[in-house]
């Protein structure tokens, strides 16, 4: 089983980004559990899952009250949980929703 690792500076280790299909580790599992508990990233989250392309940042934010470097706080947070996958082009960057990850964390859950 091979995890590929994503590389946060402004986190104290790199995460490994679940493997589709393979089972959560407690560390990812308690870094989703943290990310969704945030009212704001569950509305992110649902924007992006809504749409059936990659979402813009500029996209999401209309629909938010925060400002855009609480929007990217937000982003990078859900980015180290692995629930979005981020795409740039040029100095924009746009989000997917990583529906394997939340898939995973679903059937953790059912293991409780």
């Amino acid at each position: 089983m091979m995890n590929v690792m994503l590389n946060a500076p402004d986190h104290p280790s790199p995460t490994p980004i679940p493997t589709p299909g393979a089972p959560l580790t407690d560390e990812q599992f308690r870094l989703i559990s943290r990310a969704l508990a945030d009212p704001t990233r569950h509305e992110i989250l649902s924007t992006i899952g809504h749409c059936p392309t990659a979402t813009p940042c500029s996209a999401i934010l209309p629909d938010l009250t925060i400002s855009a470097a609480t929007l990217s706080h937000h982003m990078r947070e859900l980015e180290i949980a692995s629930l979005v996958e981020s795409t740039k082009c040029g100095k924009f960057v746009s989000y997917t929703l990583r529906r394997d990850t939340l898939q995973a964390y679903i059937a953790r859950l059912g293991e409780m």
